[in-house]
């Protein structure tokens, strides 16, 4: 498979973009006014312990209180790393942001442990990795197993566990790491874990790169012991740096940046890591921008949209709602040309691949329910289950993928360290509060008509002024052209029209137009 790395840098954006076989399938954004949490130290104080819910909040400083459960914060000593799907600091790139993703604490959570208020007090001040960003609501989520990533290997000074990432599959080289790593360890130095890409490490990169994380981890306790908290000891590495650090390998065909600044830096950390790749690091100079060249702009604006098209015709619906994000699948214009089952089994195939590729583009997390179209077959039914998960196991987020429904659903779960681009991209509309929706013409008509007749109720307004869209005026205009005069006849008021583009299209406004006092509040009950 061909992959590559696009980084495009602004002096307020960065933005860094994925492609596989020319499909853009990551977009990672950074700007100074959202910065990254996760990786992030900090000197925290305890501010409350409940034993109802064995978790912690922790005053780290941020706007609200980050989130510690216990099984963050108990010693857990069993060898993760060999167990599927066991505690997310197992996994390298999870072990590499601070420990534990989304909201259950992995596989831990089904563990038994000590009582929280056992091993926290209200009060006591305590070193914390952020290993989820605030979202929406909810303040940050931190663990206290610290983790310190480097090039080739987690670094976890609060444990003696020595592992090696899973996605090195030879028993042989993970024999051999095991044991490297084992042997290079000083004693009660901590725990490590080989990343992906310290396959075939020597002995000499390994202690090179141990030494320097253990006298990064001692600065830290330095500076944690002089801090008061709340305070922040440690910063993790911003984005170029992380994804140089994380994911450039030779795995990767290229990197292009178009910043001459970030060119050079990258080109001097590479001399010092791993000089062979430095090849692969290509400069854009084209006065055409970067994104523009690839032809990944309108796959990132179709990142935003709720429909996404299939290349057999069908097409997909990604709907993100508070509880979870539900795609739906349809057929669309694709109908086949006599067998159903093979049309039906053609676009869930094809609605897979595409939902595993937007689950990533999008960065979205947490429960996802895939309502695919049904099929009569059970060997169809796994077919397209299988196509979801092969195509799943690319995405560098732990997910998983359940058994599809008698319905013909699909449910699984993603890994959500951060907020959706859905989220960190866009806001609420002013007008329809985020629903999407707003009400019709007709339907703006019948309230102004309610609160028409409460006022006339209340008996002291006989004089009014009816302000609404352009839109709303038109509809009366066209549509119910006697409904002004009609109100006035049967009410035995004085009203009059006024267009305001102002206005929201389906608000409305209703003033006294002897005192131009704004009645809506008091007569517009719905």
């Amino acid at each position: 498979m061909k992959r590559e790395i696009l980084m495009n840098t602004t002096a307020r954006e960065t933005r860094v973009a994925i492609l596989e076989d020319d499909v853009l399938v990551e977009l990672m954004v950074d700007r100074p006014d959202a910065a990254r949490m996760v990786g992030d130290i900090y000197k925290g104080r305890v501010e409350a312990v409940l034993p109802g819910i064995q978790a912690a909040f922790v005053d780290v400083g941020t706007e609200k209180a980050a989130f510690l459960h216990v099984s963050d914060v108990a010693l857990d000593d069993d060898d993760e790393d060999e167990e599927p799907g066991a505690a997310p600091a197992a996994d390298e790139e999870e072990a590499a942001n601070g420990g534990s993703g989304q909201g259950g604490g992995g596989g831990r959570r089904g563990r038994a442990y000590p009582p929280i208020q056992d091993i926290v007090k209200k009060g006591q001040d305590l070193l914390v990795q952020v290993s989820k960003e605030p979202i929406g609501t909810k303040g940050p989520r931190v663990t206290a197993h610290i983790s310190l990533p480097g090039r080739f290997l987690v670094y976890m000074p609060g444990s003696d566990h020595v592992g090696v990432s899973r996605k090195i599959e030879d028993r042989e080289e993970r024999a051999r790491l095991r044991a490297l790593a084992r042997e290079a360890l000083p004693p009660r130095a901590g725990g490590v874990i080989v990343r992906t890409v310290g396959e075939e490490l020597t002995k000499e990169v390994f202690e090179r790169e141990l030494k320097a994380l253990i006298t990064l981890w001692k600065q830290i306790q330095k500076k944690a012991s002089k801090a008061r908290a709340p305070a922040a000891v440690h910063r993790e590495a911003k984005l170029v740096a992380g994804i140089i650090r994380d994911l450039f390998s030779q795995k990767v065909d290229s990197l292009i940046v178009d910043s001459t600044q970030v060119f050079g830096d990258v080109k001097a950390y590479l001399e010092q890591v791993d000089p062979s790749l430095i090849e692969r690091v290509r400069l854009y100079t084209d006065p055409k921008p970067l994104f523009d060249a690839y032809d990944i702009e309108s796959e990132i604006r179709d990142a935003f949209q709720r429909r996404v098209n299939l290349p057999s015709g069908g097409y997909i619906i990604v709907e993100p709602t508070e509880a979870l994000v539900s795609i739906d699948v349809n057929t669309g214009r694709y109908t086949g040309k006599k067998d159903p089952e093979k049309t039906i089994l053609k676009t869930n195939v094809d609605a897979a691949r595409e939902i595993a590729r937007q689950v990533r583009l999008r960065d979205v997390g947490g429960i996802i329910v895939c309502d695919f179209i049904d099929m009569e077959t059970k060997a169809n039914r796994e077919k397209v289950l299988q196509e979801l998960r092969q195509h799943l196991s690319r995405d560098r987020a732990r997910t998983k993928a359940f058994q599809v429904s008698e319905l013909g659903l699909i449910e699984m779960t993603r890994q959500r360290v951060r907020a959706s681009l859905y989220h960190t991209q866009t806001g609420a509309c002013p007008t329809c509060g985020g629903t999407g929706r707003i009400f019709t013409p007709e339907t703006v008509v019948r309230r102004i008509e309610r609160a028409i007749r409460r006022a006339w109720a209340d008996g002291k307004e006989k004089n009014l002024v009816v302000r609404v869209h352009p839109e709303v005026a038109l509809y009366l205009l066209e549509e119910e052209p006697g409904f002004i005069r009609g109100l006035e006849k049967s009410l035995a008021v004085k009203l009059a029209l006024r267009d305001d583009p102002l206005i929201a299209q389906d608000e409305f406004r209703l003033v006294s137009a002897a005192g131009h006092n704004d009645l809506t509040a008091r007569f517009n009950l719905g």
